[in-house]
């Protein structure tokens, strides 16, 4: 007889989020390892997870390395992005990882909440506003209305209106990822 968890206690884990040598062999082990180190964090759950599969774990990577560390997008603009589709997916993992790395990239916690809040909160400029309704449409309606793509594109160049989509598209695959997986948090807060 299975158990349902009781609504206060946590799913459970539904994937090892530990890695070891054995697990994932010693290239995957040491990003593993300096991944963890980077966030500063005993562990990285994420890759962690995602390692155990080494033909798609080493094609993702250097794919979301270009949108997070050396995309078009400012590294505002994308952490926007990023921070409101974990808002949009209720991905808890994806938020605590991007609220901390908005914080280092300019994004106060008072922005922080106008994202989470939505493309009509005050005080947001027109690019976040544009940014913030376009996150919206991509992810809750699988596409951008024209309306919606015009205001976009008078913010962004063509590239940078290409790496929006595959942002957006990205984060939001990860969110679905992260809250099927279950994967714990990387910090106790």
């Amino acid at each position: 007889m299975s158990h349902e968890p009781e609504p206060h206690e946590p799913e459970p884990v539904r994937f090892p989020v530990s890695s070891t040598v054995r697990d994932v062999g010693p290239i995957n082990w040491v990003i593993c390892r300096l991944g963890a180190r980077g966030i500063r964090a005993p562990q990285f759950h994420l890759f962690n997870a995602l390692s155990r599969h080494s033909a798609l774990f080493w094609s993702w990577l250097p794919f979301s390395g270009v949108l997070l560390y050396w995309g078009r997008l400012s590294r505002q603009d994308a952490e926007t992005v990023i921070l409101r589709v974990g808002s949009l997916r209720d991905c808890e993992y994806e938020l605590q990882q991007h609220r901390r790395l908005a914080r280092s990239r300019g994004l106060d916690d008072a922005l922080q909440q106008k994202i989470f809040a939505g493309p009509d909160a005050e005080g947001l400029t027109d690019r976040q506003r544009a940014l913030l309704r376009a996150t919206d449409e991509f992810v809750l309606d699988r596409g951008v209305t024209a309306a919606t793509w015009a205001t976009l594109a008078a913010q962004l160049n063509t590239k940078q209106l290409i790496e929006f989509c595959m942002l957006a598209g990205q984060y939001d695959t990860l969110a679905a990822t992260m809250n099927t997986l279950k994967l714990p948090m990387d910090f106790p807060d």
